[in-house]
């Protein structure tokens, strides 16, 4: 095995700018989710980009979010979170989602369980959950969620992939 050196333009803690670091993390494509709720009567609901499985026992899932949102404080008074995990056509839906709050919901097709958990209706993957934790994490706050119910279409949506964030823009995978 052969060992080699650090590069000379590799960026050291004192060079961590945040438009670097927002490029470098931007190389590394991630699927979107929607994550919404009823509160108060209303559609409430944001766009992650930060999703993950985390534990099968308890069922668990993560994102993160930015502690300046202003939707999360409201979003994490519902007693149940719906997260959609939005397929490749839901581009759209996902920039509507980061929009204006009052029009985030606008034509979009969505369920609302019985416990309040919002989600749209074609996404690729559906899930009820509860907050199980928030883990305070610099200037975003990863969330735990557990688990109660999921929907999985046996086919996927009109055949197609998740919605993938990838160097700061939407795309799908493809198949090589």
């Amino acid at each position: 095995m052969t060992i080699s050196q650090t590069p000379a333009a590799f960026i050291t803690n004192q060079d961590l700018d945040p438009i670097a670091l927002r490029h470098a993390f931007g190389v590394f494509p991630s699927g979107v989710v929607a994550v919404a709720a009823s509160v108060d009567g209303q559609l409430t609901g944001l766009a992650a980009s930060s999703f993950t499985s985390v534990s099968l026992d308890p069922p668990l899932v993560s994102f993160s979010i930015a502690n300046t949102s202003k939707t999360w404080p409201d979003l994490r008074r519902a007693d149940h979170l719906g997260v959609t995990v939005l397929a490749a056509h839901h581009g759209a839906i996902c920039r509507q989602l980061a929009g204006r709050v009052e029009h985030r919901f606008d034509g979009v097709p969505v369920s609302v369980s019985a416990n309040g958990a919002v989600t749209i209706d074609d996404g690729l993957a559906r899930f009820d959950c509860t907050i199980y934790r928030e883990v305070e994490a610099g200037d975003h706050t990863i969330i735990l969620l557990q688990l109660h119910a999921v929907d999985h279409p046996v086919e996927q949506v009109g055949g197609l992939g998740p919605l993938v964030f990838h160097r700061s823009s939407f795309g799908r995978l493809s198949a090589d």
